[in-house]
Order: C-alpha cells, then structure tokens, then sequence
C-alpha cells in the first residue's frame, strides 16, 4: 500500500469530496489535497479518471514516504 497525495485546482464541493471517501480532503486557497493509501496503480488511475471525468484538474501528484 503506497500513501498518495493528490493535489487538484480549485476547491471540491461536499458533493465532490463525497465522491473520495476513503481519501482525507483539505482545501488550500483555491486548491485540494486528496491524502490516502492506494493499493497499487490501478486504484490510483481508477481515483484520476473519475477527477478527470467530473472536470477536475490534477496539479500534482506525491508519493508521501512512510516514516
């Protein structure tokens, strides 16, 4: 399991962010983090064709290192 940080333009709706459940949401000054484990790059590529079909921009991808 690798933990992803997904950072995406502008601010998700309560509605947008129900759509992620198994992924932490912030919002930073008209940007979100989606934090969470993704069990391997299917998983991954599964969570960016829904953003990209809901009209979402992806800004960054991170892999966070486990401590």
């Amino acid at each position: 399991m690798t933990r992803m940080l997904i950072r995406v333009d502008g601010e998700l709706t309560d509605e947008l962010v129900s759509a992620f459940p198994h992924l932490t949401t912030r919002t930073h000054r008209a940007q979100t983090t989606l934090v969470g484990d993704m069990t391997d790059q299917e998983e991954l590529q599964g969570v960016l064709n829904l953003l990209n079909s809901l009209g979402i921009d992806v800004v960054e991808i991170v892999t966070i290192p486990e401590d």
